[in-house]
């Protein structure tokens, strides 16, 4: 799968999913507008743009850290089927959640301690009336325990490359925003087309599709490598019995040229009349 598509799959996971990221963050951005209620409009257009890119940050760190990851571990394994393997394993996971199975919920687990554990962090960046505490509160935001965002992580990691890792990370985080920077009535018309018409199943069924076509090389190759050795023990014994029947020809020529010499001692010179 080339480095394009990648990308254009965390981009849609991202946007497909934002229903799921939607119910999660709401509080969060309920609360940050509860936050900024004192604060003039183009003043509060100014704090949301920098939680956003606090968050969008947060999410590229993550990726280049995943990538980097991927880089150290699968490095090694570049001349194995490993890498591809653990791409197609991502997105048939990644895709199978997008439908609804629960795969990735017990990453979220671990993740629920760590954003515990930044409590008391997170309520020093209250009330967000300025613009670090507002890109403090986004890059914080980031670390939101999320199976969808780990999922994505996940696909970070089996791209083996710290800019690559990145780039997937925050085209996960562009294809969340506008599900998040809409409001009202247009968030809502948003999340209803996207169930109704099942985008997120469909666009789950193309990641399993993507994964499913990923891992078919592994398998044509395997498949090639065992008629090669059919191959070749085929020609192995047909030399073997070629080998056989010019020794038997030579054999029996050497008996040929033997019984002529014979003759020709035995009547080699006719009585003179």
């Amino acid at each position: 799968m080339t480095p394009e598509l990648l990308i254009v799959a965390a981009l849609t996971a991202g946007f497909f999913g934002s229903p799921h990221c939607l119910g999660m963050c709401g509080g969060i951005v309920t609360a940050f507008g509860l936050s900024m209620r004192d604060q003039s409009a183009a003043r509060r257009a100014v704090l949301i743009g920098g939680y956003h890119s606090g968050r969008l940050l947060s999410y590229a760190g993550l990726g280049v850290l995943a990538g980097w990851i991927g880089t150290t571990a699968l490095s090694p394994l570049a001349d194995t089927f490993w890498p591809r393997g653990l791409l197609a394993a991502v997105l048939i996971v990644l895709g199978l959640s997008m439908l609804g199975l629960p795969l990735l919920n017990r990453l979220e687990v671990v993740g629920q301690r760590l954003w515990q554990a930044l409590s008391p962090v997170r309520q020093r960046m209250f009330p967000l009336n300025t613009l670090p505490r507002a890109l403090g509160a986004g890059l914080l935001w980031g670390l939101l325990p999320c199976g969808l965002v780990y999922g994505a992580l996940l696909l970070a990691v089996s791209s083996a490359s710290v800019s690559m890792g990145g780039l997937m990370m925050l085209a996960f985080g562009l294809g969340t925003l506008p599900m998040l920077l809409l409001a009202g009535q247009i968030s809502q018309w948003l999340q209803t087309r996207i169930k109704r018409w099942r985008l997120r199943q469909i666009n789950g069924a193309l990641l399993i599709i993507a994964g499913l076509w990923t891992l078919s090389p592994l398998l044509t190759h395997g498949s090639h490598g065992s008629h090669s050795q059919m191959d070749h023990s085929q020609m192995d014994h047909s030399q073997m019995d070629h080998s056989q029947m010019d020794h038997s020809q030579m054999d029996h020529s050497q008996m040929d040229h033997s019984q002529m010499d014979h003759s020709q001692m035995g009547f080699g010179v006719q009585p003179e009349s």
